[in-house]
């Protein structure tokens, strides 16, 4: 890896699970596709307005929640995820992106994204599960 691509990629620290390191908690460095993997992750989860000092930062996909399960919202999350990830993660282009119905879990929507990270040209996937019936 590059120095540029190194830069390019950044550095982000993970909080692990409990049961690691001091007191049950140590920082690790993540970094690479990983970076970016948790990135969309954090961008995903995120509620546009959450972040005060980047209010439109984040994804619409909060606003499913309670609708059906359907080919609509399936249409909608896709357009809130490629939206999302298409205006706040330069660093990835998405190759695929679908969303379907939970197969064992029917007010579920699951969401399949398939990234290249541009400057190293590493492919990534990843699910992402919205539960539409508004239970955490």
């Amino acid at each position: 890896m590059t120095q540029n691509t190194a830069e390019f990629l950044s550095l982000k620290l993970k909080l692990p699970e409990q049961g690691h390191g001091t007191m049950g908690h140590s920082l690790v460095f993540v970094e690479g596709i990983q970076s970016i993997r948790q990135a969309i992750i954090i961008l995903l989860a995120t509620e546009p307005g959450e972040r005060v000092m980047r209010p439109d930062y984040g994804c619409d996909l909060n606003r499913l929640v309670f609708s059906p399960n359907d080919d609509t919202t399936a249409g909608l999350a896709i357009y809130y995820v490629r939206s999302s990830i298409e205006r706040w993660e330069p660093r990835i282009e998405i190759m695929h992106l679908d969303a379907t119905r939970g197969i064992n879990a029917p007010e579920q929507l699951v969401i399949d994204l398939t990234y290249r990270v541009k400057i190293s040209g590493e492919v990534d996937e990843m699910k992402l599960a919205v539960n539409l019936s508004g239970d955490v």
